[in-house]
């Protein structure tokens, strides 16, 4: 609703609203006033801000303002005086009182219709106090509290995320649980998070292979009798010489031939009228595969970053028509994570690391093409930890065995001779996984210098040197580079529970470095390490 006030009526009018008893909230206005204030503006227990170039008023709830115009005016205009209201004191001077939380205007024109006095008057509770109380509990941060539309916006730069945090509650406290709190604070720095990772196995095969292969002659007359077991490639001739391990039988002699990767024992001789040649295959084999891969990984708080050492390999899939589309499918050491540093100075991650090798053993032909498989080990979770600490995210052991007997029927029942007609096999794998992560809060390095490469120091050979001494290089075989932990922060980064978790300290500015080797200046005694990467 509007209200036009016409102060031109009457000059007993004029006089009548000078002398008016002003209400609880104008004295308060009216005390505040300061004695020569300039022309046009506006003295009271709230401030005067200018946003995109118009004037706003702030007025508390039930407290008023003076105004002060810089000449006499006619109409006074308000949008809705169930917000804010005014009352005019003389032709140059009115007061402004807020009712209620939210905005409205007010306008002040001359008799001719010349703008004397427009505003934008912005209601809300405690909009004075809150800065003061702010100023007072956090001196070091930049902070702005507006109230707007029934909530207080928080706006500024604090130190750390625990500034950000603290500064919402004592405003949220302050104005009481019926007012919202927006809190679009921003840290002086920001957050970044390495993720070390570490995926460690061991894999041990064992294989024991005992088989037997027999062969017989019946040179006898009359009745035939035979018996075979297995089928070794053996060449037999009876009364003979005997080769084992040979490619050619010797002359006029039996050859037998090893399995491959085996031992082979071979028998010849006479029993029950029958000549019998035998080779026994012995084999055992025994394996061990170590894989370790530590990748680590640097990222802003709330964003995503992903890692991959590896390659892509070509998989043919058939398509319409007969037409043949290519997919590739990735495989080596990736990473992908999302970190997220809480309020408390612990982060929050979501983190998906794997492994995977190809594996030709698996592999598959399709249409002519033969596509190898993939071996993965992959790991995805979300979990919450202090910069420094670690944690076992995913584990695995794995234990098989398997134990194989080829026999003949009854044959291979039987005690001792029993053993002539059966073959054993008998396999054992074991597996062992462990993936485990640790977070770090870093912060870059201010010197390319203070962070070690991998070919640093490395020196190429010369003809002399690599043929004669068999030299591939020299030099860059330097500790490598690893994050450390601020002095005293391990006790800080003891494992606690949501907000009870202690902050871990803020970390602060290095200073420039030196002109000198910034090598050998880290390493000297005393000198504190920072996170982020040692030398």
């Amino acid at each position: 609703m509007a209200i036009l006030v016409q102060t031109r009526r009457t000059a007993l009018a004029i006089a009548l609203a000078a002398t008016t008893a002003l209400p609880l909230g104008m004295a308060d206005a009216r005390t505040a006033t300061a004695p020569g204030a300039p022309a046009g503006t506006a003295v009271g227990q709230s401030r005067s801000v200018s946003v995109g170039g118009s004037s706003v008023v702030q007025v508390n709830t039930g407290r008023g303002r003076l105004v002060t115009l810089s000449r006499p005016m006619s109409d006074v205009f308000v949008a809705d005086d169930s917000i804010a209201d005014v009352q005019v004191r003389s032709p140059t001077q009115l007061y402004i009182f807020g009712k209620k939380t939210g905005e409205t205007s007010v306008s002040a024109t001359t008799r001719g219709g010349a703008i004397v006095y427009a505003t934008t008057v912005r209601v809300g509770t405690n909009i004075d106090s809150i800065g003061a109380m702010l100023s007072l509990a956090m001196p070091d941060a930049q902070l702005v509290a507006t109230p707007m539309n029934g909530l207080v916006l928080l706006t500024g730069t604090v130190a750390g995320p625990g500034d950000a945090a603290e500064a919402e509650r004592l405003v949220q406290a302050y104005v009481g649980e019926s007012t919202k709190v927006l809190s679009r604070l921003r840290t002086a720095t920001p957050l970044q998070v390495n993720l070390q990772v570490r995926i460690a196995e061991v894999s041990r095969t064992f294989i024991k292979n005992v088989g037997v292969n027999l062969g017989s002659v019946d040179g006898t007359g009359g009745f035939k009798f035979g018996i075979a077991r297995g089928s070794a490639t053996t060449t037999f001739a009876p009364g003979g010489p005997l080769g084992v391990g040979f490619t050619s039988a010797p002359s006029g002699g039996s050859l037998v031939n090893s399995s491959s990767g085996a031992s082979a024992i071979g028998l010849a001789g006479k029993l029950l009228g029958l000549d019998l040649l035998a080779a026994v295959d012995l084999g055992e084999t025994l394996g061990q595969v170590t894989t370790l891969a530590n990748p680590n990984l640097t990222a802003l708080s709330g964003e995503t970053a992903t890692f991959l050492a590896g390659g892509e390999i070509p998989i043919p899939l058939s398509g319409g028509l007969g037409t043949v589309s290519v997919e590739y499918k990735q495989y080596g050491v990736s990473l992908a994570y999302t970190p997220t540093v809480l309020s408390d100075g612990r982060i929050s991650l979501r983190v998906r690391p794997e492994v995977s090798q190809i594996d030709n053993a698996s592999a598959v032909t399709v249409g002519g093409t033969r596509v190898p498989g993939i071996t993965t080990r992959r790991a995805e979770t979300t979990l919450e930890l202090g910069s420094g600490q670690s944690m076992m995210i995913g584990g695995l052991l794995s234990n098989t065995h398997g134990n194989n007997i080829d026999k003949t029927p009854f044959l291979g029942d039987l005690p001792i001779i029993g053993s002539l007609f059966r073959s054993n096999s008998f396999q054992r794998n074991e597996t062992e996984l462990v993936i485990i992560i640790t977070p770090y809060l870093v912060k870059p390095a201010n010197s390319p210098s203070q962070i070690a490469l991998p070919h640093d120091g490395y020196r190429a050979p010369d003809d002399a040197s690599r043929i004669l001494l068999g030299e591939l290089g020299s030099g860059g075989n330097g500790p490598r580079p690893v994050p450390t932990m601020v002095p005293g922060a391990a006790a800080a980064a003891a494992p606690a529970i949501g907000a009870a978790a202690t902050v871990p300290p803020v970390p602060r500015r290095d200073p420039p470095a030196a002109a000198a080797d910034a090598r050998s200046t880290a390493k000297r005694k005393g000198a504190a390490p920072a996170p982020g990467f040692s030398n």
